[in-house]
């Protein structure tokens, strides 16, 4: 791997872990005491400090260390997580990514000097955590917090020593062991004690050892070290040594940093950090009954007492260091089982996977136009069988770059917070459907639209607490994104319980910007449209989230360029639903192909509802629409040779063909001469001159060669019924 994509591996891995910090804390602040997350935003600055250090990027590391630094307090109990500390802990989220952007707006391989703007802010931030920058810090003293967070008498080894009857015969000497564990740092306090007296058939005897010794011992030593102070006397007493806090924090940070490779059992990876020793992993499978370890991924056997359990009790170990331990197990197993599941593909290879795919499919559609025209009819099943396997092949590739949209729906979670913040609002986020699936490039696509829809919910939708309280509301608004997926389209529907949008005052507004002429007659939904005008809105006062009118039409115009429609249903004083209907995937459809007159056209085959006959008597025209009906429903209809003024035949007695499709709730009909059944289109996009081609969303190449026109089958409903003139107007003012 060069230089520049290990530099681009490490950007992705930073924007990663940055978004599960921004996760983590966003779940603190409803539940402070989760220590999944207190871990999770550590390892996150951790992870980053490290990978930052092999690259020398110095200025990362300097943040990102002091930040850790703190969080190793906070899950230490020695720092109390609170709202304010959660807010700037956002903040400094948010200057890691800006010193990470740093970084990668240069070409060069030496980390560029840092703006001092940028170098201000960060110290500001550290100032603000109570913790010194680092080219403050003495010499000597790199990775020290302010000596005022550090703890009192968490530096305490707490040692149990309980000699055997037979320690003095066999030639152990007590006072010997302390001098030497004095050797290795001080003895804050020895306490002495006598094992229980001795009975009336075990009397005093001058040459047993009833010695018993408490020490609360200060040392830098490690446990393996201290362990080895009593190794000629492990088979002469009971030993039993506990990690201060301070080594504690030092475990969990070690388990968090063990490689997945060399995780296995329990009592092998305690051993492996040197939080437990061996004899304590040995005296504790005796106490369990076990010679050798069970296999880590099954349950202990039944009536068989679990290890961590043993070794909490008979005080070898904390229990905040076997639960971590038991995390990473579990963790790791995770991994293992998702890493022989996944595998990370570069998306411009995929992409050209998909591209290659569609040229399939065009040439298997040639192949059966020549096998069909030399009436070679033994190679039928042969064809058919390549069809199927192009059509697996299809599916699968497409499959490839279907995401959750749930992962890109999550990050607007810090987006509502941020906001209700800003305007003194209390708003709750609730997404459903996240596991609901949809072409990668479409979501990304999609985050800029979605964001200015939860924004304007935010700002002109939910009402402060006071106001809503007065309307008889609770307090707490509500944004609800929903996603679905109904007919080969995915649905994106937010929600929102705030004021609605006023109809009149968009009147109003549209018609003194000149959108709409007073006399002109506009339903509700025509009106309520008016809003994806450009330079219209409703909000008297602009703020940093909306009101200069600038945002509805980008919205527009974005999921338009998708082949996506939106529409709005609002109540005034109840709230304001947006519903967005996307295609699944923007390369490959099954169509379903029809002619009128000299041309041919593809019907996306997931619109397709039903398909019926028809003779001009059927007809109705009123208000110069027309209507026929179907089985007792109106269902309005156009003749595509009338919409695109294509040369027909003489229709006269003619029986023609209506295929009736749909639209999310909108049904039309489409009056054709011949239906020419289905097939597998790949869509390939109109060139700026046929951009504005009404009903029209790309072309595909037939197996014959021949060009045939994709209809947007949501434009052509809006034409049936009569939106089209307003769909024009509002065009001519964009």
């Amino acid at each position: 791997m060069n230089l520049d994509s290990a530099r681009q591996a490490f950007m992705a891995e930073v924007a990663e872990l940055l978004q599960s910090m921004e996760d983590a804390l966003l779940t603190l602040e409803e539940d402070p005491e989760d220590p999944e997350s207190l871990n999770e935003v550590f390892r996150a600055m951790h992870t980053i400090k490290g990978t930052g250090g092999v690259f020398g990027y110095n200025s990362v590391v300097d943040f990102t260390h002091q930040v850790e630094t703190l969080m190793d307090q906070v899950r230490s109990g020695l720092i109390p997580l609170t709202g304010p500390l959660i807010a700037t802990l956002f903040e400094c989220r948010d200057h890691t990514a800006r010193l990470v952007d740093a970084i990668g707006d240069e070409t060069g391989s030496d980390e560029p000097p840092l703006d001092p703007e940028l170098r201000a802010a960060g110290e500001a931030l550290l100032a603000r955590l109570g913790q010194p920058p680092a080219s403050d810090a003495p010499a000597g003293s790199e990775g020290v917090a302010d000596p005022k967070f550090l703890p009192v008498a968490s530096d305490l080894w707490m040692i149990t020593l309980k000699f055997h009857r037979d320690s003095f015969r066999d030639g152990i000497d007590p006072l010997s062991f302390l001098r030497y564990l004095g050797s290795l740092g001080d003895l804050v306090h020895v306490a002495t004690l006598l094992d229980a007296e001795p009975t009336a058939d075990d009397a005093f005897d001058p040459e047993s050892c009833y010695l018993c010794f408490g020490i609360a011992f200060r040392s830098e030593a490690d446990k393996p070290t201290i362990a080895g102070v009593f190794e000629f006397a492990d088979q002469d007493c009971e030993i039993r040594i506990l990690e201060p806090d301070t080594a504690q924090a030092k475990y969990l940070d070690l388990l968090a940093a063990v490689p997945d490779e060399q995780v296995g059992w329990l009592g092998d990876l305690l051993v492996r950090i040197g939080a437990l020793t061996s004899g304590e992993l040995a005296h504790a499978l005796r106490t369990q009954g076990s010679v050798l370890e069970p296999d880590p991924d099954a349950a202990p056997a039944k009536g068989k007492r679990r290890l961590g359990e043993i070794l909490v009790e008979q005080g070898s170990i904390k229990p905040a260091v076997v639960e971590q331990a038991v995390k990473t197990q579990e963790a790791v197993r995770a991994r293992r089982q998702e890493e022989t599941q996944h595998i990370r593909v570069d998306a411009q290879r995929l992409g050209h996977l998909i591209d290659l795919v569609g040229e399939l499919v065009t040439s298997s559609a040639a192949i059966r136009v020549m096998v069909q025209r030399a009436g070679i009819e033994d190679m039928s099943d042969v064809v058919d069988g390549v069809d199927y396997l192009v059509s697996e092949i299809r599916d699968n590739a497409l499959q490839l770059r279907m995401v959750p949209i749930g992962d890109s729906l999550s990050r607007f979670r810090r987006v509502v917070r941020d906001a209700s913040q800003e305007l003194g609002k209390e708003i709750e986020l609730v997404i459903t459907g996240g596991e609901t699936e949809l072409d990668k490039t479409v979501v990304e696509k999609m985050t800029d639209p979605l964001t200015h829809l939860i924004r304007n919910s935010i700002d002109h939708g939910i009402e402060t607490p006071e106001v809503r309280l007065g309307q008889g509301k609770r307090a707490g608004g509500t944004v609800h994104i929903n996603a679905y997926h109904d007919s080969g389209h995915i649905v994106i529907e937010i929600a929102d319980d705030g004021a609605g949008l006023d109809v009149a005052r968009i009147r109003a507004k549209a018609e003194a910007k000149g959108l709409v002429k007073p006399e002109e007659v506009l339903t509700q939904e025509e009106t309520l449209r008016l809003i994806f005008a450009p330079g219209l809105s409703t909000k008297e006062q602009a703020t940093n989230l909306s009101g200069r009118g600038v945002g509805m039409d980008v919205v527009r115009r974005n999921i338009e360029a998708l082949r996506g429609t939106v529409e709005l249903e609002s109540q005034l004083g109840v709230g304001t639903k947006v519903t967005i209907v996307l295609p699944l995937t923007l390369a490959i459809i099954d169509g379903f192909l029809v002619g009128a007159g000299p041309d041919q056209y593809v019907i996306p085959l997931a619109q397709v509802a039903e398909c019926v006959e028809m003779s001009e008597a059927e007809a109705v025209k009123r208000h110069g629409e027309r209507y026929i009906n179907l089985r007792g429903e109106v269902l309005p209809f156009i003749r595509l040779i009338d919409l695109f003024e294509s040369a027909g035949r003489d229709r006269a007695g003619q029986r023609e063909s209506l295929v009736v499709v749909r639209f999310g709730h909108h049904k039309v009909g489409l009056v054709v001469d011949t239906l020419l059944g289905e097939l597998q289109t790949v869509i390939k996009p109109l060139g700026k001159l046929f951009e504005r081609l009404r009903g029209v969303a790309g072309a595909t190449i037939l197996g014959t060669g021949d060009i045939a026109l994709i209809l947007d089958v949501a434009e052509l409903a809006a034409i049936a019924e009569g939106g089209r003139d307003i769909a024009d107007k509002r065009r001519a003012h964009a």
